[in-house]
């Protein structure tokens, strides 16, 4: 979409922003090359948690050492070869993986164009849990359950929905016309995607048009609601913290 000199859909407040892609500027990321990183949502922002897009060249790479951060990937276009410490997966358009803390990760021979969406944030650990364990999986594996029993709106769990883990990766697909059934207020906070298809989303006492390529970030208790419009489904990508104490600590 070409906008008129100067103007962009991109809005940012202190506690949601919609980044249109009009406006994305690459950043140079140690253990990433052959490629065009836009750092999406990070600290900076307030958030908790980063997303990241990356656009692979033919010959691009990344390649993270072990550390306290975990990462959770989805490859939106193209293909490549994930391996995490000694597990491999050659992962198609929809594949998806999670590399724990603690384990090195690599992405290679990716196709030239391939998109993958990064969400990276801190480990936190929970006593008497054990750590949660690497992920593979495809997004047209996962079957897709009615939202609160309204069949036009389907969620795919694409992590295993399980307390080790503190983080969870969904993608939710509407058809036209459904909507999120309230407007949801919540303490998990949110990256998302729009892969596909548009709508309005609500951010506090914000209306946005969006579509597919769009990012959203929602920090917590930042009221929250979406409907899809058009002739096509919408769909998106989205991240939430889950599974840790109310209190820090406790």
């Amino acid at each position: 979409m070409t906008l008129p000199f100067g103007q962009t859909r991109t809005r940012i407040a202190a506690r949601h922003a919609l980044i249109a892609p009009d406006g994305h500027v690459k950043s140079v990321i140690p253990g990433i090359v052959g490629a065009a990183t836009v750092i999406l949502i990070n600290e900076a922002l307030g958030a908790k948690f980063a997303q990241l897009l990356v656009t692979f060249e033919a010959d691009g790479r990344v390649e993270l050492p072990a550390n306290d951060l975990e990462t959770a990937g989805y490859i939106e276009t193209g293909g490549a070869t994930v391996t995490i410490e000694s597990e491999k997966r050659k992962c198609g358009a929809g594949g998806f993986f999670f590399a724990p803390a603690g384990k090195a990760w690599t992405i290679t021979a990716p196709k030239a164009g391939t998109r993958v969406t990064l969400f990276q944030k801190k480990f936190v650990p929970s006593a008497g849990l054990p750590p949660p364990r690497v992920v593979f999986g495809d997004a047209a594996d996962v079957k897709g359950q009615a939202f609160l029993g309204d069949p036009d709106a389907r969620l795919k769990v694409l992590l295993p929905d399980e307390p080790s883990y503190d983080l969870a990766m969904n993608v939710f697909t509407y058809q036209p016309g459904a909507t999120l059934p309230f407007v949801e207020t919540h303490v998990m906070e949110h990256g998302l995607l729009m892969l596909a298809g548009q709508g309005i989303y609500r951010l506090e006492d914000s209306w946005y048009p969006v579509a597919a390529g769009d990012v959203i970030w929602m920090a917590p208790y930042c009221p929250q609601w979406f409907v899809a419009m058009g002739r096509q489904p919408a769909s998106y990508l989205y991240y939430k913290d889950v599974n840790r104490a109310a209190l820090g600590g406790l």
